[in-house]
């Protein structure tokens, strides 16, 4: 039998179950929010959205919110000081991308668990920024008037509503490609509830 050896820590499994449902209310409660005052000229199906009503939608994503921003902040911490982030999503080099992501496109990226290839280590970076955004130019268009430098820095209130739609519907593409890599290796799901697997190194 081959040898299980863990692969995801406990801090991280709980971070990223946490995060997945604080990221689900946000975005269906969002697109409540943004039903009742469209920026484009679509609205989201009822069956999309989380709240009943604009007010419930509103409750809904603040207290996703505070979980998100909570566990964000955990994982930041966490990945840190434990050497995390060195270990397992540094370094990363855009020759790594490239070859990576060509492969990827060809089907003939090694899957080995435990390890990051080049091109999730980046969109992992880039889902924490998006991250980052997505606070910041939320709590511009929450508190515009006791936060009105940071409505500037986003260009204005109506600028800063577009960035935190752009900054949510990026989160939303990294969940559906994270989906689809789930879908395709699902052998990568059950470790990340037991935190063990086969794999050539652990991702301690």
């Amino acid at each position: 039998m081959p040898r299980k050896i863990l692969l995801h820590p406990l801090a991280v499994r709980v971070a990223h179950w946490l995060n997945a449902f604080a990221i689900a209310c946000m975005l269906t409660s969002g697109w409540g929010i943004y039903n009742a005052s469209p920026i484009f000229g679509f609205r989201f199906p009822a069956w999309m959205t989380l709240g009943g009503w604009l007010g419930g939608s509103i409750a809904w994503h603040f207290a996703a919110m505070w979980l998100l921003v909570a566990n964000g902040l955990f994982y930041l911490a966490y990945g840190a000081a434990s050497g995390h982030f060195r270990r397992h999503l540094l370094p990363l080099r855009a020759r790594d991308v490239v070859t990576d992501a060509a492969q990827a496109l060809r089907f003939r990226l090694a899957h080995r668990p435990g390890i990051y290839n080049a091109v999730q280590k980046l969109l992992y970076w880039a889902v924490m920024l998006l991250g980052v955004l997505v606070v910041l130019s939320g709590l511009s268009i929450w508190k515009p008037v006791q936060l009105d430098w940071l409505v500037d820095l986003f260009g204005g209130f109506d600028f800063a509503r577009k960035v935190h739609f752009a900054a949510m519907a990026g989160i939303a593409g990294f969940v559906l490609v994270h989906l689809a890599l789930v879908a395709i290796v699902p052998s990568t799901l059950l470790p990340m509830v037991t935190g063990r697997g086969r794999a050539e190194e652990g991702a301690s």
